[in-house]
């Protein structure tokens, strides 16, 4: 048997603010997941996003420490339907009042790309696909995967 990729987990120091963040984004947390010390969310797929509160991850593991200085060193990378999406979503988010790392803009690798972080500073990818940018790749090339 080989192991399989299943699931992201993600630290948290608040429940409720991290699952009304991922929720803005679509992912589907249960109701009263903002009150416990691990909740999930259902990914397509079948992959899922798992957020373990601070206390949790102490509970069996007693020396962890949040990690400090510098930028993280992960983050979720989540596909918009197109360009005009991720500016939605990133001034939504900023408006929600989470930092915008990274403004909308047009990558030189052919995407609309932006950074939010969540409230524990964990990086958001939002991007889309510039259509001119597919547009000659799929002819220069033959095909436009989702990401480019």
């Amino acid at each position: 048997m080989t192991p399989r990729f299943d699931a992201i987990g993600l630290v948290v120091s608040d429940m409720a603010a991290s699952v009304s963040f991922y929720r803005r984004l679509g992912f589907g947390f249960p109701e009263g997941a903002e009150s416990l010390p691990h909740a999930e969310a259902q990914l397509p797929g079948g992959l899922r996003l798992l957020l373990d509160t601070e206390d949790t991850v102490r509970s069996f593991h007693a020396s962890w420490q949040p990690p400090t200085g510098g930028s993280g060193r992960a983050a979720l990378a989540l596909l918009c339907d197109d360009p005009t999406e991720v500016d939605r979503v990133y001034e939504e988010l900023v408006g929600a009042g989470h930092h915008g790392e990274l403004k909308p803009w047009d990558a030189f690798w052919g995407q609309r790309y932006a950074v939010v972080h969540d409230p524990d500073g964990n990086g958001v990818d939002l991007f889309a696909p510039l259509k001119a940018t597919c547009r000659a790749r799929r002819q220069a090339y033959g095909g436009c995967s989702a990401g480019y």
